[in-house]
């Protein structure tokens, strides 16, 4: 289950937010934190929502894996942006 008031809850305290799952971008998890944000939260966000996501494509196999999920410099540069912005 997913625990939204404490995400709403922190958007409101911070008015930023950033996204971090495997998956891919488009349809993921990672999406619908940021629609259901969209709906209820718009007017307490700083910045836009970032999210740092996996490619839309497979997964690849191991060897290419780790360019394909995310990455400690893309959360980084994520949140960099995210406290930049506002």
């Amino acid at each position: 289950p997913l625990d939204f008031d404490t995400i709403a809850e922190s958007v409101c305290k911070t008015g930023r937010c950033v996204i971090v799952h495997e998956a891919p971008r488009t349809a993921g998890f990672g999406a619908e934190i940021a629609a259901r944000l969209a709906e209820s939260s718009m007017y307490d966000l700083l910045a836009p929502v970032e999210r740092v996501t996996g490619p839309d494509t497979h997964i690849p196999l191991f060897r290419l894996e780790m360019k394909y999920l995310p990455s400690v410099d893309k959360i980084v540069a994520a949140a960099r942006r995210v406290m930049a912005a506002g």
